[in-house]
Parts: C-alpha cells; structure tokens; sequence
C-alpha cells in the first residue's frame, strides 16, 4: 500500500498540498497517477493566476484520459514546476515530491477541512 508523507493535507479529488507558512505547493496523490495510468501531458497556470479552492487550476493528461486538477486551497499562484512540461512522467515515479504549483494562501484556515494522511488513505483503500 502506498504511504502518503504525513505533512501534507488532502482532497477527496487526490490532490495534495504541503503548506509551509502562507504557502502551499500542490501536486496529486499516488492513488490517483495509478488511476490515470502514464501521464503524458500536464498543463498548468501561468504565475500570478487567481485560484478558489475546488476551483480547476489545469489539466493532466494520461495515455487514458484527461482530468481536471482542483486547487485544495485558495490562493496566488507563486511558482509553477515547468519541469512537468518537458518531463511530465516524473509524476508518475514520484507523484508525492513532484510538485505542480505553489500558490500564496490567501485564507490558510481552508486547509482545516482537507483531510490528513491517515483519513486520506482510508478514502482510497
């Protein structure tokens, strides 16, 4: 089973964020890149993009569909992994340290109602 690193808060739509101060960087969850399969394609925000929690921030594409990617939390986009863009696969081998966006929270008391890692891998067993 896999381990999901306990410092980080989850969605129920397999999205993760580890928050450090007012910031948070965001990615998705071992459960769901084994749903998708082989990612081949991530698009993501432009820095400086506006985000409401639960609110689309981009897309990740797979050798078996499309999904859309929910922000956990409301917020400025900060920084973006262009990295995804040329290796978009490293998702797959390390789903919890490739991280996707980093936003500045502008209401940190949001992360309350995400679930813990423990709570999260009882959603997904």
């Amino acid at each position: 089973m896999a381990s999901y690193p306990a410092g980080y808060k989850y969605t129920k739509d397999h999205e993760w964020v580890e928050l450090s101060g007012d910031r948070g960087k965001v990615g998705i969850t071992d459960y769901a890149q084994q749903q998708l399969g082989d990612v081949v394609y991530v698009e993501l925000p432009e820095v400086g993009a506006k985000l409401r929690q639960g609110q689309s921030f981009g897309t990740i594409e797979s050798v078996k569909a499309v999904s859309e990617l929910y922000a956990p939390v409301s917020g400025e986009v900060v920084d973006v992994n262009t990295a995804l863009k040329d290796k978009p696969e490293a998702v797959n081998a390390d789903p919890h340290g490739s991280w996707m966006i980093a936003v500045r929270l502008t209401n940190a008391g949001e992360s309350d109602a995400l679930l813990d890692a423990s709570q999260y891998q009882d959603l997904v067993k």
